[in-house]
C-alpha cells in the first residue's frame, strides 16, 4: 500500500513559537505567505489539522483561490482537498466553521464515538502511521498536515513526514509558554541529525524554508 507524500507546513516566530497566548490566533504570516500556503492546499488531495487546532483557530482548511478551485475541477478532482481531523477524545464542537463548508470531512478518533458523527465520516485509529495507510487506500497521494504542535510532534517522532516547510516570520513572541512548532520527543536519528534543507524563499518579509527530513544534509551534495 502506498502511503501519501507528507507535507508538513507552519509558521514560526524568530523565537520558534506558533502563536501567543492570547484567546485569538496570533497572525505570523503575510499576504504573500498566505496565498502561498493556499496553493500548497491545493496541490494537496488532502489537508489535515488536529482537534486543538479547529478549537482555537475555527480553521476551515480551504482553498480561497476560486481560479485554484476551478482548476482542480478541471483536472477532474474535487473542488476542495478532503479535509481531516485528528481526536482522542472525540469531543468536537459541531458549530466549528470546519464542519458547514467545502467538500468531504474525514474524523481519525481514538474514541469509540464521536460529537460530529452526524456530520462527518469518522474512523477509529490507534496510532498515526494507521492514519497515512488509509489515507493511502482513499486514493490520497499528497497529504499536507497543519498542526498544531502535538499532530506535527506525532509525525516526526514517528518518522511519517517527507517534507517540512516553515515560514519564519520577522517578530518574537517572548513568552515562555507560547506554543511551539513541535514537543519535547524521541525524533529519530536524535538531536545530531541534520535534516536536508532544500530551498530557501524569501516571500514578502517571511523566510520560507523547505527540509527535507528523511534526507540528512551529509548525503545530498
Amino acid at each position: 500500500m502506498t502511503r501519501p507524500h507528507v507535507l508538513l507546513s507552519v509558521a514560526v516566530s524568530i523565537d520558534g513559537h506558533i502563536d501567543d497566548r492570547g484567546a485569538e490566533r496570533f497572525p505570523l504570516s503575510n499576504a504573500e505567505d498566505f496565498d502561498h500556503v493556499d496553493r500548497l492546499r491545493a496541490e494537496s488531495d488532502a489537508v489535515l489539522a488536529g482537534a486543538e487546532t479547529l478549537r482555537r483557530d475555527n480553521a476551515r482548511l480551504l482553498v480561497y483561490s476560486d481560479e485554484r478551485r476551478k482548476r482542480r475541477i478541471a483536472a477532474g478532482k474535487p473542488e476542495f482537498p478532503l479535509r481531516v481531523t485528528v481526536t482522542r477524545s472525540g469531543d468536537l464542537d459541531p458549530e466549528l466553521r470546519f464542519w458547514h463548508c467545502g467538500g468531504e470531512r474525514l474524523v481519525y478518533t481514538r474514541s469509540a464515538t464521536t460529537t460530529v458523527g452526524h456530520l462527518a465520516e469518522t474512523k477509529t485509529f490507534t496510532d498515526f502511521p494507521e492514519i497515512l495507510d488509509d489515507l493511502g487506500a482513499r486514493g490520497v497521494g499528497k497529504l499536507m498536515v497543519e498542526g498544531g504542535t502535538s499532530i506535527h510532534t506525532e509525525f516526526l517522532r514517528a518518522g511519517l513526514a517527507d517534507e517540512i516547510r516553515v515560514a519564519v516570520a520577522p517578530m518574537l513572541i517572548g513568552q515562555a509558554t507560547a506554543p511551539r512548532f513541535v514537543n519535547p520527543a524521541e525524533f529519530p536519528g536524535g538531536p545530531a541529525r541534520r535534516f536536508h534543507l532544500e530551498d530557501v524563499a524569501k516571500v514578502g518579509d517571511v523566510a520560507v524554508l523547505r527540509y527535507l527530513p528523511k534526507v540528512t544534509s551529509s548525503s545530498r551534495g
